[in-house]
């Protein structure tokens, strides 16, 4: 196993699965709505902001409605908006799992993630075997995302870590390497398997 006594995870396909197309396809199957949504919503600056915790979800929505085309793709976005949390992550098989036997072995385990506010209030119904972790850190809460390299000094600052004890695994190779920069090993996570993430941490749990 591992030798790293801190076991740091990315949510966002690490951990849970997410795609926004999910909450938009159960209120509508028209192609070209799915489209402008999933644009204009989520992939949109707004949603950058609300990960770094720099606009609020009200002032968020009035900027998409006013760049929506249409009565039907507004109340598409509002719905899709409010419910997105519900519908668009979901527990990547195995990954309770392993967490548990990560704990087992004596790893304190941590979330680093880049992800709004309105976790902050859900976060126990989306990442499996929450129990076992020491500390969740969303950006939202502390102003600042990956790859900055503030909110890795932030997160070693919050749980008195050192960055030589720490291991981090995530979906992107500029938030590794970001860690890296600061003195926290790592790395990416290509698969989106539980199996891949034992692999890397040197755990055999038949995931």
């Amino acid at each position: 196993m591992i030798s790293y006594k801190n076991i740091l995870f990315d949510m966002g396909n690490v951990l849970v699965t997410y795609n926004p197309e999910w909450v938009i396809r159960r209120y509508t199957e028209d192609e070209e709505l799915i489209r402008e949504v999933k644009n204009i919503v989520f992939n949109s600056q707004e949603w950058l902001l609300l990960d770094a915790g720099l606009i609020e979800e009200e002032k968020a929505e009035r900027n998409w409605m006013e760049r929506l085309s249409s009565d039907k793709a507004r109340e598409l976005a509002h719905l899709s908006f409010q419910n997105w949390h519900l519908y668009n992550m979901k527990v990547i098989p195995g990954t309770a799992e392993m967490i548990r036997a990560l704990k087992e072995n004596g790893k304190e385990i941590y979330l680093l993630s880049n992800a709004s506010m309105r976790l902050l209030s859900i976060y126990k119904e989306v990442i499996p075997a929450v129990e076992c972790f020491s500390g969740i850190f969303y950006s939202a809460a502390h102003k600042c995302v990956k790859p900055q390299d503030i909110i890795y000094e932030r997160f070693l600052k919050e749980y008195s870590l050192k960055p030589s004890d720490c291991f981090f695994i995530d979906d992107l190779e500029e938030n590794i390497s970001a860690a890296k920069a600061v003195g926290i090993s790592g790395a990416v996570m290509k698969s989106r398997t539980a199996k891949e993430t034992a692999e890397i941490l040197g755990l055999n749990i038949g995931v």
